[in-house]
């Protein structure tokens, strides 16, 4: 009685080697034409660079002792808003509009 099993792999064998070497061979070709069009790109990146215009920094503000303290509290206002529940939120921001900012800070935090 011959052996089938031993007989259908000897036949799948060189299909699926074939198939992996296509496989390969494709994945050869698409790199190099990947390997190709890196330098196109690269210079049409350096083109591209060179016509545009030139980014201006931007200036840094310069802000009194008085701003630099609002803004300070400001952050501080709203970094105690961040851990807040919604309903917390308004009673703060009742706060802030009846007592002022630092009264909102000062409840927020006791909220905690």
């Amino acid at each position: 009685m011959p052996d089938h099993a031993g007989l259908s792999r000897r036949i799948r064998m060189p299909a699926v080697g074939q198939r992996l070497a296509r496989r390969s061979r494709a994945v050869a070709r698409q790199f190099e034409q990947l390997s190709r069009s890196v330098p196109r790109l690269l210079e049409a990146v350096v083109v591209s660079r060179e016509k545009a215009t030139p980014m201006t920094k931007r200036r840094r503000p310069r802000l009194s002792p008085a701003q630099r303290r609002a803004l300070k509290l400001q952050g501080k206002y709203m970094g105690t808003m961040r851990g807040l529940l919604p309903r917390q939120r308004s009673r703060v921001k009742r706060a802030r509009a009846q007592s002022g900012i630092r009264a909102a800070i000062a409840l927020a935090q006791s909220l905690y």
